[in-house]
């Protein structure tokens, strides 16, 4: 058996000059039939969320393969709650091979999240990664291949959620092995003075300069929205990665609609 192509990760590249976007969901139930039936619905990409969202090593494993279906589109993203090496090794082994990280600050906090998810090689001998050779991401063995093949399949995403991120974001883009910069709104626009203001001119401008910087490095840029009226409005901002809010809250959102067109 050969090593799995991670199809985001070229993708977070190729689509800088196209303009349609990727666009995912935010993973929060815990649920892998959850994850299974919004595989179907047809997205690019599923963000299994450990940071506000009960999920464990073990939930984030059983959403795993619940996404993997081959003859499903979706890619899984995971987002780990911290910048722990032993957590990125669990959810590495586990078979993700998209990883977001939380809060990155700094260039150096990009590098180490980087080193947290390689191999140590010839192209990466400061990486981390433990090795491990029957764990599902090699084929529990089957994969004879995959630790020497893994490096280049997993791709890294940096939240930028903070006035300071910002203040860093040229080399936070310029980091080798980050490929794509996501921004946390929410946390981002409070740091900057500006909770819940999306619109906020100095809110837009540090949107506008994430966007740009992710661009000058050739990678990704992408943003949460929790409608598709926002969602419109960062597409034509730039950004190309796009989360259409959460499972549990088209969940509850479709479910009260349909509750109050029925009570009227």
């Amino acid at each position: 058996m050969t090593t799995l192509i991670n199809g985001l990760k070229a993708r977070l590249t190729e689509r800088l000059t196209e303009p349609d976007a990727l666009y995912g969901l935010w993973l929060s139930l815990g649920s892998p039939a959850a994850a299974e039936a919004l595989t179907h619905a047809g997205f690019d990409w599923l963000c299994i969320d450990m940071e506000h969202s009960p999920n464990d090593s073990g939930e984030v494993e059983h959403q795993l393969r619940a996404i993997a279906a081959p003859h499903l589109p979706s890619e899984a993203v995971v987002r780990v709650p911290s910048h722990d090496a032993w957590l990125v090794k669990r959810v590495l082994d586990a078979g993700a091979r998209t990883v977001m990280f939380p809060g990155i600050d700094t260039a150096e906090q990009a590098a180490l999240a980087v080193r947290h998810t390689r191999y140590p090689d010839a192209a990466h001998p400061d990486g981390l990664r433990g090795v491990a050779g029957g764990v599902r991401a090699a084929g529990y063995g089957a994969r004879r291949d995959y630790v020497q093949d893994a490096n280049a399949q997993i791709a890294v995403i940096a939240q930028i959620e903070s006035a300071q991120a910002l203040a860093n974001v040229d080399a936070i883009a310029a980091t080798p092995g980050i490929d794509c910069l996501f921004v946390g709104p929410a946390d981002l626009m409070a740091s900057l003075g500006h909770l819940g203001d999306s619109k906020h001119p100095d809110v837009e401008a540090a949107f506008l300069k994430i966007v740009e910087a992710a661009e000058a490095a050739g990678i990704a840029s992408g943003i949460m929205a929790m409608d598709t009226s926002a969602a419109r409005y960062f597409h034509e901002m730039g950004f190309r990665v796009i989360a259409l809010a959460t499972d549990v809250v088209w969940l509850v959102r479709a479910t009260r609609q349909a509750l109050l067109e029925v009570r009227s």
